[in-house]
């Protein structure tokens, strides 16, 4: 992988934090990087893209004036609400979200099968969920803790593959199928693909690693909306 791809090797909690909090609040809360450089202390405009882009991490008390001044904007994620699972048509005109469970390999690799070609197992509904396309299960561990290894997600469909760097995505590319971070990558014809699971290594290295990938490359492009996380009773 090229070095240029990625400036650090670790992106901390808080500079994800950032870079998601950016995005959502950029043109409502501020109009540029140069007026939050300013709001945060920053010499020049050039220290938010170089945050942004992934090739410093932000101090944290640079995030919590960010978080301070700009409170008002933040908006809290309401507590989900258990779905409801149908397996049967019910009485209702909008049933829900389709579930395909589609299986991966035991290591854990997501080896590609069109969606297409299968059957949805039932269909998912929770408020909030209605303009999603599918849900879909999640399997391994690379982006624990923010997915769970069994849990459900509702997609929803990216038809121009505009992305916001910063979000989590469910990608298929290659013959790949995965959920990832996708971050700017030093060329604008890639993407980087993070995993926020940093604890794991192999050896001195991370098991999950990041790596880039060709935006051309990539067949289908799905925003992550909401999760559902199964329950230990």
């Amino acid at each position: 992988m090229d070095n240029k791809s990625v400036k650090i090797k670790t992106i901390r909690p808080e500079t994800l934090e950032f870079i998601i909090l950016y995005n959502q609040l950029k043109g409502r809360a501020f109009n540029g990087n140069a007026e939050l450089a300013e709001a945060l202390g920053f010499n020049s405009a050039s220290s938010i893209t170089e945050i942004i882009k992934s090739r410093q991490n932000i101090d944290t008390e640079k995030l919590r004036i960010f978080k301070e001044k700009y409170q008002e904007f933040i908006s809290v994620k309401t507590a989900s609400v258990p779905p409801v699972v149908t397996t049967q048509p019910v009485n209702k005109p909008y049933m829900g979200i389709p579930m395909y469970d589609v299986v991966a390999t035991a290591s854990g690799v997501e080896v590609y099968n069109d969606i297409n070609d299968s059957q949805p197992v039932g269909h998912m509904y929770f408020p909030g969920i209605e303009d999603c396309d599918f849900a879909l299960p999640v399997w391994g561990h690379s982006m624990y803790p923010y997915l769970e290894n069994g849990c459900w997600v509702a997609l929803k469909i990216i038809h121009d593959n505009k992305i916001l760097p910063g979000e989590v995505y469910y990608i298929e590319w290659g013959d790949y199928r995965m959920y990832k971070r996708l971050l700017a990558a030093e060329s604008e014809d890639e993407i980087i693909a993070y995993s926020d699971n940093t604890h794991e290594k192999v050896g001195d290295r991370l098991k999950y690693a990041p790596f880039p990938i060709k935006k051309a490359d990539i067949k289908r492009l799905c925003l992550v909306k909401d999760i559902h996380k199964k329950h230990n009773h």
